[in-house]
């Protein structure tokens, strides 16, 4: 079964850019272009994973976290965060929400990194799912 991932990224060139790379690789792609859009379409439709960017107006990616962690559907969702920035930059919020995601990413990433990240976090879910 073709597994779905929602990216929830404000920079269309950068969803773009996921949907050829993940489409490519032989996912089923949904993307909001914002965190309030993204929660929505997490609430109606079956997601395997969601691509997070930090860095959007109107809800960061923590906020959008927090409110997907938040319902009990999604808890065990995996979530790789996706940013611009460099980890300690960060490094507050990522100990804050250590444990509600899977993996942190950097943008510009390398593409076979974040397939192969996307891979683990799926199948660590299944793992989780089959006990």
């Amino acid at each position: 079964m073709t597994k779905r991932i929602l990216m929830i990224e404000d920079d269309k060139g950068m969803v773009a850019l996921g949907r050829l790379m993940l489409e490519g690789a032989g996912y089923e792609v949904l993307a909001a272009y914002s965190g309030p859009e993204g929660l929505e379409i997490l609430r109606k439709n079956q997601v395997d994973l969601v691509l997070l960017d930090i860095m959007m107006a109107e809800m960061d990616g923590w906020q959008v976290l927090d409110a997907i962690k938040s319902e009990e559907a999604f808890r065990d969702l995996p979530v790789i965060m996706l940013t611009a920035k460099e980890q300690r930059e960060n490094i507050k919020s990522v100990l804050e929400h250590k444990g509600q995601f899977y993996d942190y990413v950097v943008k510009p990433f390398v593409v076979r990194e974040l397939l192969s990240t996307i891979r683990q976090a799926l199948l660590a879910q299944e793992d989780r799912d089959e006990s």
